[in-house]
């Protein structure tokens, strides 16, 4: 019997509904970790987590069996109902629509985990809007501005 190998590597963006400020310090960990456990009990093999207060980057391996539209919308379903259910934040927590999706060679994992794990540091330069355009550039992805995040400037 043959089977199927694959190493198709993703890392994977998605920011607040209204790209409010409000994934904490006090849950933020425990948001990563519960995370973590959503995709391992879908057999998804995570290589990092991390994310800044207002958006999430995930790196994992793409089963063959799976898709990526699939993964995002349980794992954004999953993860904002156990923070209203543990009422984290005050309101209903939501997620925005859509998401970016890059893949990477196994010689670019170390850097990507580097990168996720360090999202704090990085994010006292530069914003996520800065962030996420550098992505899209950087992966040469044509997009339509209409349909990216809301994007606010907060003063």
């Amino acid at each position: 019997m043959s089977n199927t190998y694959s190493q198709i590597n993703i890392h994977c963006v998605f920011a607040v509904k209204g790209r409010e400020n409000i994934i904490l310090d006090h849950f933020r960990d425990q948001l990563f970790k519960y995370m973590y456990g959503i995709l391992k009990n879908d057999d998804i093999y995570v290589m990092a987590i991390g994310g800044w207060l207002d958006h999430v980057h995930v790196f994992f391996e793409l089963p063959p069996s799976k898709r990526i539209s699939d993964i995002v919308r349980d794992l954004k379903s999953t993860s904002s109902k156990w923070i209203n259910d543990n009422r984290f934040i005050k309101g209903r927590f939501r997620w925005q629509e859509g998401y970016g999706a890059f893949s990477n060679s196994r010689s670019q994992r170390d850097r990507v985990i580097k990168y996720i794990l360090n999202q704090e540091t990085h994010h006292r330069k530069r914003s996520f809007k800065d962030e996420y355009f550098e992505l899209m550039l950087n992966y040469k992805i044509d997009y339509n501005s209409d349909y990216l995040f809301e994007f606010y400037d907060f003063k």
